[in-house]
């Protein structure tokens, strides 16, 4: 039985641990960041003072054998009163759980015993904080969905993200995090918005130097398209020298889609200012000494994401 723990959050992470669950005698562990602000999340997270739900949530439904069904459920929009009108049930229910148990992590675990999941979830952390980013301009923004979604027709690049606790001096990590890091058989990262789904969770003190020295293989799983406002112009290179500065050690495996997508779609993308990540020779040879593997890993549909059969058993002929 080998142990794999993954990195990251948002809809990436969803496809990937929809795809790992399927795969046999493995023990899946995902850590999950915790500073979504947007939408029902952000709202819950601003009235009630919890944890932000949204991308725990998102894990818990993947790993669960009613996937389908679990999804369409907990992701009904409520509507009704001011108070209702606009949440999504399963926002409100991991709310109501971790209220009532006391705390955020038995209020998770919770709902992988009703879901049923293939594994557990954690927090990155239990302590309330909120995502910063400093432009190279010197303009600061606060919160992940300040950050995630670029207003106006131009914006100066990232220069460095934070976290800024907000009842503490300190953000201390959940102490079963460090653990499954610790004693992974592998470490997967991303895929997933560089800046606001996966480096938050290296911030959080004692992340990063867990994964320094973790004898776990690392997995890098690069984007398909470039968000713009993060990671405009940016080739599979520069997302995995961004992951590496801030990890502080090099990963093992690289994993890159090299199927492009069709050209009406990318128009689509390119409206929003989004562009297909693609490897050229020269960035082959850069990424060397770590073993590099290039396949057809997209699913194109309304939006162009990783196909999580096609990843997972990319993944699964690694182990």
């Amino acid at each position: 039985m080998k142990k794999i723990t993954t990195i990251g959050g948002g809809t990436g992470q969803y496809v990937l641990l929809s795809g790992l669950k399927d795969v046999e005698d493995v023990e899946i562990t995902a850590i999950v960041s915790m500073v979504d602000s947007g939408g029902s999340t952000g709202r819950l997270r601003d009235e009630l003072g919890v944890l932000p739900p949204g991308d725990i949530l998102k894990c818990t439904v993947a790993l669960s054998p009613f996937q389908d069904v679990a999804r369409r459920i907990l992701q009904t929009k409520l509507s009704g009163s001011d108070k209702l009108n606009g949440h999504n049930a399963g926002n409100m229910l991991l709310s109501m759980l971790s209220q009532y148990a006391g705390n955020f992590p038995e209020g998770v675990r919770a709902l992988g015993e009703i879901l049923s999941i293939k594994g557990r979830v954690l927090p990155v952390t239990i302590d309330r904080a909120t995502l910063v980013a400093e432009l190279t301009n010197g303009i600061r923004l606060y919160g992940e969905s300040a950050i995630d979604i670029p207003r106006g027709d131009q914006r100066e690049k990232i220069k460095e993200v934070y976290l800024v606790p907000h009842h503490s001096e300190i953000i201390s990590v959940y102490d079963p995090v460090i653990e499954a890091i610790e004693e992974a058989d592998y470490l997967i990262i991303g895929p997933g918005d560089i800046y606001t789904s996966i480096i938050p969770n290296f911030l959080v003190p004692g992340v990063k130097e867990a994964i320094k020295d973790t004898k776990a293989k690392l997995i890098y799983v690069t984007n398909v398209m470039t968000k713009y406002g993060e990671t405009d112009g940016f080739t599979p290179f520069d997302f995995l020298c961004t992951i590496e500065n801030y990890i502080g050690r090099n990963v093992d495996y690289v994993i890159v889609n090299n199927q492009k997508p069709p050209e009406e779609i990318l128009n689509r993308y390119g409206e929003q200012r989004a562009s297909f990540v693609l490897l050229n020779e020269e960035q082959r040879e850069k990424i060397k000494p770590r073993l590099l593997i290039e396949e057809d890993l997209v699913e194109i549909g309304e939006v162009i994401r990783h196909n999580s059969i096609k990843l997972s058993s990319v993944i699964k002929n690694i182990f």
